[in-house]
């Protein structure tokens, strides 16, 4: 994205006059008209329903998607924000009205797209055999382990190619005129030469001395901003996997990694493969009776030949087959298991039984095949000697897992038995009880250890902990890490008397007061310099909205929005933060003869795209509103 888009997204907004809100992806699509029934319900939209299993199902794979995006360093309770829940069932509510629109206009889509687009899928398109045909039994166990069927899998993809016939049509219509995108280009290249003439907020807090009366009226509207945050002492004890001693797991014995050898020797063995050859004479499965014979018959004859002429494989394969995976290589299929093809195929092929044999006609899905056996590589085992210590590796990761699971569970249990102190559970395990001081809300200087973990400090400040001052859970921080936290002291959020923090309060009545002057007398300065006085401004620069130098973006917005049919113009910004005033002369409007055209082009396909966006969420929203949708349960609030 260009650079002054990205910066000025408000300006292209108003240019456009729409507001742009990006879609928000939600997966699971069940199928074209397979709709769940649930007693608990979260919205009615038209003669359809959100359920509570429905939406906590996509809540849960949203949650754990983006917990993936991080690592999985975040907590989901940081995730799972009313802002999300509320995005969640909004688009829930839209995937049911598309669905009911979809319907309503009876989309659909032929077969052969919908084969293309499941062929599109990389992890199906591996699953293609040389003949071009899908390996179906490898297929089906690809879905299962998705929880799909192969019916389930196309009637979703039908139904996102129809609805996606919706917002293609919708956005194709939203094309800007060239007009609107010239004068944007216009003004977005566009140049003027600026001075400043600034009033820092330190030429005149040295000449403020605030009375008392402003001290105190000061520090009685901002008391909040003096208050010291609620707090906590706390002694707290980590079981840490990692920092379990290796030499917590015994050796294993022989024995044991022989049974552990047995137990996984499939892990070891690389399964017999051939690689054949073959001449396919294609005849579908739902061929006619006669067109099988046709095809059957010329197999034989081909057969024929090579019994006649076993060397003249390859040439009659290129010759004759119809497979066209394989037919310019001589038929060769190269290496392949068992499994890798359909099993009229693969039990031809192995029962051969040398290198060089020809099978007979083999009838198949695809065909009749002719199979030639060009090479064999044995199924190999690795023995027990040569991976005993890659066995030692798992045999220690598994027992270390266990003995941690015996620790996690001890842990878990000790700080809930022994509520009053983690004494004694760091005394069980071997653990170091530290201490730290903790807020509700997390420190950034402990982001990155487990004093850092929102959960964490959720049950530090639960009503188990600080009123019945007991033992945190054992709270799982992550990676397997976890943490128990006692209060030793509390102290609550409280606002210090003025005297505490008097010199603080004068600090900040100063700046306030000094802003205040600052813009007085830059707002004078501007007004005299409107009816034509003159001031001293500091150097000119040329600015553009793509290169604004070191301006701030309210001086930027000012300077751009100054009306300068009368040179030169002048305009005032308060700058903010403490820096002041600032007033600038602008002096000179000027616009590029040329902008390059490539950019040009990529910038109106942007616009372009912006505006087709706007008009998709402003159809979607016209046709919410005029759908009857009606919202049962407040997912924004926890728990609902």
């Amino acid at each position: 994205m260009f650079d002054f888009i990205r910066r000025h997204q408000r300006l292209v907004l108003i240019f456009l006059t729409v507001l742009i809100v990006p879609s928000f992806v939600v997966f699971g699509v069940h199928g074209w008209q397979e709709y769940a029934s649930d007693a608990s319900t979260i919205a009615k939209v038209g003669d359809q329903t959100v359920t509570r299993q429905e939406y906590d199902s996509v809540l849960r794979a949203q949650t754990e998607r983006m917990q993936q995006m991080f690592g999985g360093a975040v907590d989901a309770s940081q995730i799972n924000t009313p802002e999300m829940r509320s995005a969640v069932l909004d688009n829930l509510i839209q995937q049911k009205l598309l669905t009911q629109e979809t319907l309503k206009k009876n989309l659909s889509v032929p077969d052969a797209q919908v084969r293309d687009a499941l062929l599109a899928i990389p992890a199906i398109a591996q699953l293609r055999r040389a003949d071009g045909s899908i390996d179906q039994a490898a297929y089906e166990q690809l879905l299962a382990a998705q929880n799909l069927t192969p019916q389930r899998l196309e009637a979703q993809i039908r139904y996102e190619l129809a609805s996606n016939q919706l917002p293609a049509s919708v956005q194709a219509s939203a094309m800007l005129p060239k007009a609107v995108l010239d004068r944007f280009a216009q003004l977005r290249a566009q140049q003027r030469d600026v001075s400043a003439l600034t009033f820092p907020v330190t030429d005149f807090a040295g000449k403020i001395t605030p009375t008392q009366e402003q001290v105190q009226a000061y520090y009685d509207a901002h008391k909040a901003a003096f208050q010291t945050p609620e707090s906590a002492e706390i002694q707290y004890v980590v079981l840490d996997p990692k920092a379990m001693p290796t030499s917590a797991v015994a050796a294993p014995s022989d024995d044991a990694l022989r049974k552990l050898y047995n137990d996984n020797l499939k892990q070891y063995t690389t399964p017999e493969e051939r690689r054949a050859s073959h001449i396919l004479i294609a005849s579908p499965a739902d061929a006619s009776p006669a067109d099988h014979a046709k095809a059957k018959a010329k197999a034989d004859e081909l057969l024929a030949q090579l019994k006649k002429n076993p060397n003249d494989f390859a040439k009659l394969a290129s010759q004759n087959s119809e497979d066209p995976g394989s037919k310019a290589n001589g038929g060769d299929l190269g290496f392949f298991t068992r499994d890798a093809m359909v099993k009229p195929f693969a039990d031809a092929t192995f029962a051969l039984k040398s290198e060089g044999d020809v099978s007979d006609v083999v009838k198949s899905d695809f065909g009749y095949h002719i199979i030639k056996l060009t090479g064999i590589k044995p199924a190999t085992t690795k023995s027990f000697d040569d991976v005993k210590a890659q066995l030692a590796d798992q045999y220690r990761q598994q027992e270390s897992a266990k003995a941690y699971a015996k620790l996690a569970d001890q842990f878990t249990n000790a700080v809930y038995e022994q509520p009053d102190s983690l004494q004694p559970v760091a005394d069980k395990l071997n653990l170091k009880v530290q201490t730290a001081q903790v807020t509700r809300t997390p420190n950034p200087a402990q982001a990155q250890t487990p004093l850092g973990n929102d959960k964490l400090l959720k049950a530090v400040f639960g009503d188990e902990s600080l009123k019945n001052k007991r033992n945190t859970e054992a709270v799982d921080v992550g990676q397997g890490v976890l943490v128990s936290a006692h209060i030793v002291n509390y102290h609550p959020a409280a606002t210090p008397p003025l005297a505490q923090v008097e010199a603080q309060v004068k600090q900040q009545v100063v700046a306030d007061l000094a802003a205040q002057e600052a813009k007085k007398a830059g707002e004078a300065k501007l007004d005299a310099l409107k009816k034509g006085g003159d001031a001293a401004f500091g150097a000119t620069q040329t600015i553009s909205r793509d290169n604004p130098g070191k301006l701030a973006p309210a001086a930027l917005t000012a300077i751009f929005g100054a009306d300068t049919a009368k040179l030169p113009a002048y305009v005032g910004v308060d700058l903010g933060e403490g820096q002041g005033y600032a007033v600038y002369r602008i002096s000179k409007v000027t616009q590029p003869a040329e902008q390059d055209a490539q950019r040009l082009a990529a910038e109106a396909q942007q616009l372009n795209q912006l505006a087709a966006q706007a008009e998709w969420n402003a159809w979607l929203g016209d046709l919410r509103a005029r759908s009857k949708v009606k919202v049962v349960s407040d997912v924004t609030k926890s728990g609902a």
